[in-house]
C-alpha cells in the first residue's frame, strides 16, 4: 500500500469519526497520527477524495464526502442539497441572486458549477448569497424556474 493510499485512508477515518471544520484542523489530526503534510498536499488529497466543506445544522462548516461520480450523481446531490440550503431566488437582467442559509452559498455555487448548466456562465459565492451569471435573459428565466422548483420542495 502506497504512502498516499495510507494517508487517504487516515483522512477518511478522521473525517468519518468527527466533524473537521478546516484544513488546518485536519492537518493537526494527521500530525497526531504521524503524517506531516503540507497545505498543498492536503488540498490535493481533499480534492482527490472528493471532500467538501458543507454547513451543518448549527451553521458551522465541516468536511464531508461528496460521493459524486458523474452528472447524474451531481444532479441528485444538488437536488438533495438545494431544498435544505436555498431560501430565496430573484432575477435581474442576466443575473440570478440566490439567498441561502448561513454558510450555504459555497456548496450551492460549487454544485451549480459542477453541473455546468448551459445557461450558466459562472457563479460567485459569499457566505449566504450566490450570484449566478446567466448567458441570456431567457437562460435566466430557465435557471430561475429550476431553482424555484427546489424552493417549493
Amino acid at each position: 500500500m502506497s504512502d498516499k493510499h495510507q494517508r487517504h485512508q487516515v483522512i477518511r477515518e478522521i473525517v468519518s469519526a468527527k466533524a473537521v471544520a478546516s484544513q488546518e484542523e485536519l492537518r493537526r489530526q494527521l500530525a497526531k497520527r504521524g503524517w506531516d503534510v503540507t497545505q498543498s498536499t492536503l488540498s490535493r488529497d481533499l480534492r482527490e477524495l472528493r471532500l467538501a466543506r458543507i454547513p451543518d445544522a448549527q451553521g458551522h462548516s465541516r468536511y464531508a464526502f461528496s460521493d459524486t461520480s458523474g452528472d447524474d450523481d451531481e444532479l441528485a446531490q444538488l437536488e438533495r442539497m438545494l431544498p435544505q440550503l436555498l431560501a430565496h431566488v430573484e432575477g435581474v437582467q442576466v443575473l440570478v441572486v440566490a439567498r441561502t442559509i448561513k454558510s450555504g452559498a459555497q456548496p450551492v455555487a460549487k454544485a451549480l458549477d459542477q453541473l455546468e448548466w448551459p445557461d450558466v456562465a459562472g457563479t460567485i459565492a459569499g457566505d449566504d448569497t450566490v450570484l449566478i451569471i446567466c448567458r441570456s435573459t431567457e437562460g435566466r428565466e430557465r435557471v430561475l424556474k429550476k431553482l424555484r422548483a427546489y424552493l417549493r420542495a
